[in-house]
């Protein structure tokens, strides 16, 4: 396997090689002090390195390459700013280097110095046929790595979704109840119809809830039409009804509605049925009276929880799951498994989100706590987790591998991983 970049400069930032009688490949004594902070931008690998090289304290960059050589095919030889790099970390020296100011670079060669077991076990990691690298091993990690893990992934994951609720605070103008209704409509569509819920929620402008939060018709009316589901004539009263308020209010606010094809059906239960998940969002904007003040102060999970249940939902929807479908005993109220996902996508996320915009940590770590009390969630990414032997027993702990799967597992990032970490230093 041919070694890359990212694991040599494991193997330095994590001083992984025998350190007595380090030496430069000029053979200066060399004594390492502190090897820098990872660069994850342009320039040189680490950054605010500090070591001693033939009896002068040096204080600069460290570049790592597979073989010096590349530091003449990446062009540093001419590039001032590398002039400030004080040691060239490779695994292979071929040639002597220079600076651009015409100086010979200071080099470490790790080829005969670095720990062989870490390699071999990367290679098991990058090599290995499972479901995620990681699969053999995770379940034996000390769970106190576990918990930092999961810790730092779900922290991470909050704070990168949450930067997509600041810009949409920015697009309302700073209006946090219309933001809030955006993310929650979003999160009304699951993982089938997230897009078109999306879609839906930036459709129109977020304060029509507020005006017609006393009129139930037109609020269903305004978001099954803008759905695109009353673009045709009805016989059963309630969409005909439907139907004619919609009318009126698509010339009155000049609403364009979405295409009806982009909602799913196939292969879906009734009561997940897009029609039904609209019914249901449309009798929790019925409550959305200071709905965001509300569940945002709320310290209790079951007090949570009851915001969503028995929500005022039209009694044709007791009948119906589509419009002109008639169904028996069909009970359109949001199971509890829905009314957790919507929690943790939507609450949990802009309670967060609130707490590091307006800089008040006791609503972000509010959000944390909830997550901790709900129930994890059930797909087939974190069946995977559990059949490495990983007890999934909360929201906090589902999040956060969700998290790992697909900023680290997917994508072989096991040298940024304190659980890959651990697994690779383990003799």
């Amino acid at each position: 396997m041919e070694l890359k970049e990212d694991f040599l400069s494991f193997v330095w930032q994590f001083r992984q090689y025998s350190a007595l009688h380090l030496a430069t490949t000029g053979g200066a004594p060399l004594s390492i002090l502190q090897v820098g902070q990872p660069n994850k931008h342009a320039g040189p690998d680490f950054f605010n390195a500090k070591m001693i090289i033939g009896g002068t304290t040096w204080s600069g960059n460290v570049e790592i390459h597979i073989r010096s050589s590349e530091w003449i095919g990446h062009g540093h030889e001419q590039d001032q700013a590398y002039n400030n790099v004080i040691l060239h970390v490779v695994f292979e020296n071929d040639c002597p280097v220079k600076r651009a100011d015409g100086s010979y670079m200071p080099t470490l060669e790790l080829k005969s110095i670095f720990h062989q077991h870490i390699l071999e076990n990367y290679n098991g990691l990058v090599e290995a046929r499972h479901p995620f690298p990681c699969h053999a091993q995770i379940g034996s990690i000390d769970p106190m790595i576990h918990h930092s893990s999961f810790s730092r992934a779900l922290i991470e994951r909050l704070e990168f979704k949450s930067r997509e609720v600041e810009q949409k605070l920015q697009h309302y103008r700073g209006d946090w109840e219309a933001t809030f209704n955006f993310f929650l409509a979003r999160s009304f569509g699951f993982k089938v119809n997230a897009l078109p819920f999306e879609l839906l929620a930036a459709s129109f402008d977020m304060h029509l809830y507020s005006r017609y939060r006393d009129a139930p018709l037109q609020t269903e009316a305004l978001i099954f039409g803008q759905a695109g589901f009353l673009n045709k004539p009805f016989l059963d009263p309630y969409p005909a009804q439907l139907r004619r308020e919609y009318e009126f209010l698509k010339q009155k606010f000049n609403l364009v509605p979405l295409e009806p094809s982009l909602w799913k059906f196939l292969r879906m239960r009734p009561t997940g049925f897009p029609t039904v998940r609209l019914a249901q969002f449309a009798a929790l904007m019925h409550r959305s009276e200071h709905l965001f003040s509300k569940v945002l102060n709320c310290v209790d999970i079951q007090e949570l929880k009851a915001v969503f249940h028995k929500l005022p939902i039209h009694s044709y929807w007791k009948s119906h799951y589509h419009f002109e479908k008639s169904a028996l005993s069909f009970k359109p109220q949001l199971g509890a498994a829905s009314i957790e996902s919507i929690i943790i996508n939507a609450i949990c996320l802009i309670t967060f989100s609130y707490g590091r915009i307006m800089d008040q940590e006791s609503f972000s770590n509010r959000a944390i706590v909830l997550l901790e009390n709900l129930p994890p969630e059930n797909n087939h990414v974190l069946r995977q987790y559990k059949s490495a032997g990983l007890k999934i027993e909360s929201a906090f702990v589902s999040q956060a591998l969700l998290q790992l799967n697909n900023n680290y597992c997917s994508k072989m990032q096991c040298l940024h991983c304190s659980i890959g970490i651990n697994i690779l230093k383990h003799r």
